[in-house]
């Protein structure tokens, strides 16, 4: 049924795309004289962009770069309309004027910036929570494919770190820090009204991938309490808000908008192992040195590559007779990642319709995304197969035939001896031989409806509607030729090689929102009161199938099912009195299906006050002050994305693997039969959602005129009913092991955010932005009584050995926090082998003995913009920094020993990074707080220039040539490629690439 749908809404799009370029001509019509004029802004700068519209008409234009405009006019056209975002509109008649003199003048209403917050909008100067927009006129630069991009290092308390160098790769995001240690601690994301499954996409890196960053006009960040309450249970993490672009109210004329980009992708930097020549001198004498070959091989140059990747985008906008603005746009991008065989090719749609009706009473907006994506997901196991593989073997040898022709470690020096089982695998075989591939299709869509109540116009009935729909499918497919598979080689069974694995994924979010608003300002009293309902069905299909190539093992597909809905009433009251003091109060009843009867329901209550202190007739005199707001708030929110599918309050069961077969003896056959186990899963029938609880309190200011504005704010945000796993008695549950609320944890920060406009001259303007996060993350509680014996919850996983681990859930620091051994160091700085403190003084060295080494949560970071232009130039740069964030190197700790040269058992040779000149260890020393390493940083995360081209075609269209480096340059001590590491622990990461690109768009 969803891909019925899903093609349904696809020959929609496509349909509603094209039939509104058909439909939006302006007509020809016969001309009696020809006006032209010039319009300025209050000082007598030019204005570009101004519409020009025949009063009473559909015809007009805009002003050029330089303010000017040329206009036809038939007989009966008596007066001309000017208007433009954030000034007055202004009308003259036309009268004998040929030529006219514009000035337009500020409107002080319009200027003041309007932020989209749930179920409604504001003010930047009326918002008494906190919040922080991001419009595309301040959006990183350069090669962006995702949403998360733009909004990287804007915000003060927002931390995204990206997933990667991968096409098309997601990001963490995380507002003010994390809220929970087993549930998601993503942000709600909502685009144009609906609000997503952070769940993402089977077949889909990042799942804001389905919005094109071209089409978003802006990211609205909602961080505390009396913000996000408005979504109750799902706001713990903080909200995002996308907004994307409609047609205009006001321009009547077709505005065609292209921008395009080639960018090459390359990488600065590789991890330092041994040359060939450095690993046959260190190999020299030591067993193994008789399977050294004769080559030199970069194996990181074989695997990673310099790529070219293209963007593409065309919009097309207006306003039809003045009543039907709309925005029609279609992009395509290819972007073609470092790693061999790593691609994402990306086609979007996007309709916006915002008509209006019954004398503006009656005003829809209408919306429909579609994206359609086919990713090649390069093996990302060959990044670090390329690291420890012997230098000196050479990607093809005749003599592996049976493994395509590429050089494999074998049991015995006889090629024909069987696949060595735990050696590496040569990384481009691993490249060349396996092929990941995913189609994925997705559509998101909305229709509001606003209704102004004909004799009460204070009144307001709106209703939204809306889903998101994705259907996916992908695979992987590896031949019998593969040297990592069960049964390959000339030593497997001719009838059991290779790997074959096929899912599919089909998800509805459906919504459903009614609710009214009520706007009354009587004298002094202002009140803005909605209240409403709020209906939400998610579902989900899908199924695995794994199997040989020849499809002979008795594996049979596997098919599942699950949805959940949520029910919410909710309603919000803001009060002001005389333009100065300001009460925000917000209520949200959430119902979720996902949780059993008694714990179904929850409320999320907040309350917020804000003083425009510069309103005061004693701040008068202060004229350089032209805002100064304190603000305070407190709220609770929730978290029910707990990551325990939909029904984690009661026993689940799953179908066991191969390898966990029932057996029982037939004799009627008088053979053995094999069944599936089917399992039962642990339950905890009274869990439910994380509760947060938010204190926050701040002040934004503006001076001179708003040349300088910003804000200060500190939080302290407490989670209770955290989850976390805890033994049980034995007999009393499926597992000995439970999930279940017990635990608490908290955050306290401040925040600081700067915006300055430093130089505003006609010809010249140079304005800088940064912003500052304090955060400090504390678990408080883990178990249903004080324990001192109880340590924590071991986490981390590293490549190295079986159930090691580095990292901690512990009462009193931060979550992963780093758990080891202090590392003793000889007089010349040199790590002593297997040497620690004994911290406890018991004379033996033991798990007693490890510590916290610190933690992958930066404490300090922040993000700077500047932005200069002098006449046609223009000139972009951002860049972020953190401090006091740890990484653990587990790329050098899994190849730094003088041990791994040579592994007898596999018959294999193995090359080790540069650092084992440092160490010199015999044997891995996993658990060494020598290799939790600090990760701070200042990364420049793009450098753009671009030049405006006046009148370009004779004046018809505008063109802008523009060029960017994205990530050009990291400053850090780390000792790895990257400090930036997700999770905190560093394992052959897909490195994040250097793009250079170019790129012009043209306005018609």
């Amino acid at each position: 049924m969803i891909k019925n749908l899903l093609i349904t809404n696809r020959l929609f799009v496509c349909a509603l795309f094209f039939a509104s370029l058909l439909f939006v001509g302006n007509g020809v019509f016969a001309q009696s004289k020809t006006v032209k004029g010039t319009v300025v802004d209050e000082t007598g700068q030019p204005l570009p962009g101004v519409a020009v519209i025949i009063q009473g008409t559909a015809r007009g234009t805009t002003t050029d770069f330089d303010g000017e405009f040329t206009l036809g006019l038939e007989d009966q056209d008596e007066t001309l309309e000017f208007s433009y975002i954030g000034y007055a509109k202004k009308s003259v008649e036309i009268g004998t004027t040929i030529n006219f003199n514009i000035n337009m003048e500020v409107d002080a209403e319009q200027l003041e910036e309007v932020l989209v917050i749930g179920y409604g909008s504001t003010t930047k100067k009326d918002a008494t929570g906190s919040v922080e927009a991001v419009t595309a006129d301040n959006f990183n630069k350069g090669a962006i494919n995702s949403p998360q991009g733009l909004l990287q290092g804007k915000v003060a308390g927002v931390q995204i770190t990206t997933g990667g160098g991968a096409p098309g790769s997601g990001s963490t995001i995380r507002i003010r820090g994390g809220s929970s240690l087993s549930a998601s601690n993503d942000p709600l994301i909502v685009i144009d009204g609906v609000p997503v499954d952070n769940d993402g996409v089977s077949g889909m890196r990042n799942p804001l991938n389905a919005i094109n960053p071209a089409d978003i006009e802006s990211m609205t960040v909602l961080k505390d309490a009396s913000a996000t309450a408005i979504y109750g249970s799902r706001a713990s993490n903080g909200v995002i808000i996308i907004t994307t672009k409609k047609g205009s109210q006001n321009d009547s004329s077709i505005n065609v908008n292209y921008n395009g980009s080639v960018s090459i992708n390359t990488l600065n930097d590789q991890i330092d192992v041994l040359s060939a020549d450095q690993y046959r001198d260190i190999m020299s004498g030591r067993p193994g040195e008789h399977l050294l070959g004769d080559a030199n091989t970069n194996w990181q140059n074989e695997v990673f590559k310099t790529s070219v990747s293209t963007d593409h985008n065309v919009g097309v906008s207006g306003n039809v007779k003045g009543w039907l603005p709309y925005r029609a746009s279609v992009g395509y991008t290819l972007d073609n990642g470092t790693l061999e065989g790593s691609s994402m090719d990306r086609t979007t749609l996007n309709l916006n319709l915002s008509p209006k009706f019954l004398d503006d009473h009656l005003s829809v907006n209408a919306s429909v995304k579609g994206m359609f994506v086919n990713n090649k997901f390069g093996n990302t196991d060959a990044i670090g197969s390329a690291v420890a593989y012997d230098p000196t073997q050479s990607v093809y040898d005749s003599r592996f035939e049976h493994y395509g022709g590429y050089h494999t470690w074998t049991n015995s020096d006889d090629p024909l001896s069987g696949r060595s089982v735990n050696a590496p695998s040569n990384p481009m075989a691993m490249i060349n031989q396996n092929s990941n591939t995913s189609t994925v299709n997705r559509s998101i869509g909305n229709a509001q409806v606003d209704y102004k109540v004909h004799g009460f116009e204070d009144l307001t009935f709106k209703v939204n509607a809306g889903y998101d729909y994705s259907s996916s499918k992908g695979g992987i497919y590896e031949g019998v030729e593969t040297s990592w598979n069960e049964n390959n080689g000339p030593a497997g069974s001719d009838d059991k090689g290779g790997y074959v694995s096929d899912y599919t994924q089909d998800k509805r979010n459906e919504l459903l929102d009614v609710y009214a608003q009520y706007n009354k300002e009587i004298g002094k009293h202002k009140f803005d009161v909605m209240g409403g309902y709020s209906w939400q069905h998610f579902y989900e299909e899908g199924s695995t199938y794994e199997n040989n190539v020849y499809g002979n093992i008795d594996n049979p597909m596997r098919l599942w099912a699950t949805e959940y809905y949520l029910m919410s009433f909710f309603g919000r009251a803001n009060y002001t009195f005389n333009n100065k003091y300001m009460a925000t109060v917000t209520v949200r009843q959430d119902g979720t299906s996902r949780f059993s009867q008694n714990n179904r329901w929850g409320t999320f209550p907040s309350l917020a006050l804000a003083w425009k202190i510069n309103e005061e007739p004693w701040m008068q005199s202060a004229n350089f002050v032209s805002d100064l707001k304190l603000r305070a708030g407190v709220g609770v929110t929730g978290q029910q994305d707990i990551g325990q599918g939909n029904f984690p309050y009661m026993p689940t069961y799953t179908i066991g693997d191969d390898n966990s077969k029932y057996g029982f003896y037939n004799p009627n056959t008088g053979q053995w039969e094999y069944i599936n186990t089917t399992r039962p899963g642990g339950y905890d029938e009274n869990i439910k959602w994380e509760e947060t609880v938010t204190y926050n309190a701040g002040v934004d200011f503006g001076f001179f005129n708003d040349r300088v504005t910003g804000s200060a704010e500190a939080y302290y945000r407490v989670t209770n009913d955290l989850l976390n796993v805890i033994p049980v008695p034995g007999g009393s549950n499926l597992t000995n092991m439970l999930l279940t609320n017990v635990g608490s944890m908290e955050n306290k920060g401040v925040e600081l955010s700067l915006n300055t406009k430093i130089i505003q001259r006609q010809d010249f303007h140079w304005d800088f932005g940064v912003n500052v996060t304090w955060n400090d993350s504390k678990i408080t509680k883990l178990t249903t009584v004080d324990d001192p014996s109880y340590e924590g919850v071991k986490v981390g996983g590293i490549a190295g050995g079986t159930g090691e681990t580095v990292q901690i859930h512990r009462v009193g620091y931060a979550p992963y926090s780093f758990l080891v051994y202090e590392q003793i160091y000889d007089d010349a700085g040199k790590p002593i082998e297997g040497a620690y403190v004994d911290r406890n003084g018991d004379g033996v060295i033991d798990e007693k003995d490890k510590y916290i080494a610190g933690d992958p949560m930066a404490n300090l970071y922040f993000g700077f913009t500047t932005r200069l232009s002098y006449k046609n130039w223009e000139f972009s740069l951002a860049g972020r920094a953190q401090f006091g964030a740890q990484v653990y190197n587990n790329v050098d700790s899994n190849n730094s020993a003088y041990d791994q040269l040579y592994v007898s058992a596999n018959n294999n040779t193995n090359n080790v990074t540069t650092d084992i000149y440092n160490t010199g260890f015999q044997t891995r020393q996993l658990h060494s707080d020598y290799y939790v390493q600090d990760a701070n940083f200042l990364r420049i995360d793009n450098i753009m220039i671009g030049y405006n081209f006046n009148n370009f075609l004779k004046g018809k269209s505008n063109l802008r040539v523009f060029g960017t480096v994205n990530n050009p340059c990291v400053f850090s001590n780390y000792k790895g490629i990257d400090p930036e590491i997700q999770g905190g622990i560093d394992n052959n990461m897909y490195p994040r690439p250097t793009t250079y690109m170019i790129g012009f768009n043209v306005n018609f």
